[in-house]
């Protein structure tokens, strides 16, 4: 008969595997709609470069309602919160997938990210609390592998499913996953609260998302060809205006909804400064790559996929050298050299053409995956190098809210390019090139080179403690 221990650990093994696979769900959306983009514009009648809307809504949702995941577990309880956000998720899902125009399939993506935004930080916090000490290395482990997997699986798949099927059937995959879930959460999770009387922060949620939302949107429609300039010099003074209040008040609130003490820590200030700047450069190039493949090449779906997975192919190869890379140089060399050569390796992108061989193509993308996995994971290492624990929580909420959207402002920088590109070449929706893909490449390789000079204010020994590279001295 299994003693208590075992049922303890078999209980956490489940709990882990099922916010894996959660984390998987949600990680598969961000990356697998890319390649199905210009299949969904014919669907919706749009321009490719406004399907950006489909991906920023969603990240820019996520980054809104992170910060308040940890509240609403406290006051909720864990398995409330995460089964309500398994459900939403996979209703929006099925929402997402019969939508027949763009500004429904966005609000689709909007309601989808409020399900995400609680699904991940919540489930962590799940694994946390039911996994003993001695293995929380390994669920650690475990649920990280589904943000470096399904990135990966994401293109080729969402490639294929696009050429041999309908990107609709992208979103359906969801449902059984989404009722699976579901009823394990339900059965394994408890519904443990933590301090139910924390006050919410209503004015600084209501004054980051208005911040968010206007500055984003107005990105948005600048990387439009039908642009009202009136109507975005209004978003931008409005968005500007929120987030000045916004920070006002985050500094002087008791218990704020983003704690923005961790950025007097050097580290972190420079990971959250230049280190977003980098994320907004690279995270535009997953929305470019298939648009250009597809659009500017002429390509499949599937093949647009398959050569995008070389990106991630080298993101994953280069996690077996990074520890070692750090150890032998520290973090300041590794960020500023590979931060030029992350920028080159975007620059490299412009120089693509029609007739360029797969093989090079493929190598391009290699090594531009090479270099932006060593720089994402240093910057995310770097981030809480010198935090203190007590500071931990709050860093690690705003890290997460600045990473989700930086990557959605990249998307809509990447738009933004592609139309400058457009406006450069004299071309409209009807005869986008290949060398409208050229500028656009050119324009995000010069904003991942403006993202190197804040690192150049890192001290020499910096993080040293954990990159193991030099012992600071006594």
């Amino acid at each position: 008969m299994p003693s208590a221990s075992d049922r303890e650990n078999k209980g956490s093994s489940l709990i882990v595997t099922l916010v894996a696979a959660t984390f998987f769900m949600e990680n598969l959306d961000g990356t697998i709609i890319a390649t199905a983009l210009p299949q969904m514009a014919r669907s919706f009648n749009v321009h490719p470069a406004d399907m950006s809307l489909g991906i920023t809504a969603y990240l820019l949702t996520l980054a809104v309602f992170i910060p308040i995941s940890g509240w609403a577990a406290d006051r909720f309880g864990l398995r409330t919160v995460f089964a309500s956000a398994i459900a939403v998720f996979t209703a929006a899902s099925v929402l997402c997938a019969t939508t027949s125009t763009l500004p429904a399939f966005a609000a689709a993506r909007v309601l989808q990210g409020i399900g995400g935004a609680m699904m991940v930080p919540v489930g962590r916090l799940a694994v946390l609390r039911a996994t003993p000490k001695e293995g929380l290395m390994r669920a650690i482990a475990i649920i990280t592998w589904p943000g470096l997997v399904a990135p990966v699986i994401g293109p080729p798949l969402g490639g294929f499913i696009t050429t041999y099927s309908s990107w609709r059937w992208i979103f359906y995959l969801n449902v059984p996953l989404g009722l699976i879930g579901l009823l394990l959460t339900l059965r394994f999770i408890g519904n443990e609260r933590g301090d139910a009387t924390r006050r919410f922060d209503l004015p600084g949620f209501a004054l980051c998302g208005i911040a968010c939302t206007t500055l984003l949107y107005a990105m948005e429609l600048v990387g439009r060809s039908d642009a009202d300039w009136t109507f975005v010099g209004v978003l931008v003074a409005v968005g500007v205006a929120a987030g000045f209040a916004s920070w006002w008040h985050l500094r002087r609130a008791a218990q704020p909804v983003v704690d923005l003490s961790a950025l007097k820590v050097k580290t972190f200030a420079v990971a959250m400064g230049g280190g977003s700047l980098f994320r907004i450069a690279i995270s535009a190039a997953p929305f470019l790559l298939p648009l250009m493949f597809q659009v500017g090449f002429g390509m499949n779906a599937f093949e647009s996929g398959l050569l995008t997975l070389a990106v991630f192919a080298g993101n994953l190869s280069m996690k077996l050298v990074t520890t070692p890379v750090m150890r032998q140089f520290g973090f300041r060399p590794v960020l500023i050299v590979n931060g030029v050569l992350a920028a080159l390796s975007l620059a490299a992108m412009s120089l693509l053409t029609p007739a360029t061989p797969k093989l090079a193509i493929a190598v391009v993308l290699f090594a531009s995956g090479l270099s932006r996995s060593l720089q994402f994971t240093a910057l995310n290492t770097l981030s809480f190098a010198d935090v203190p624990k007590a500071q931990m929580s709050g860093a690690s909420a705003l890290s997460s809210t600045l990473f989700q959207m930086t990557m959605g402002i990249g998307v809509a920088v990447g738009a933004i390019a592609l139309r400058i590109g457009e406006w450069l070449h004299g071309h409209d929706a009807h005869s986008i090139g290949p060398e409208d893909f050229s500028v656009a490449f050119l324009i995000v390789a010069f904003v991942g080179l403006v993202a190197v000079l804040d690192l150049f204010g890192l001290a020499r020994d910096a993080g040293a403690l954990v990159s193991g590279h030099r012992k600071p001295k006594a």
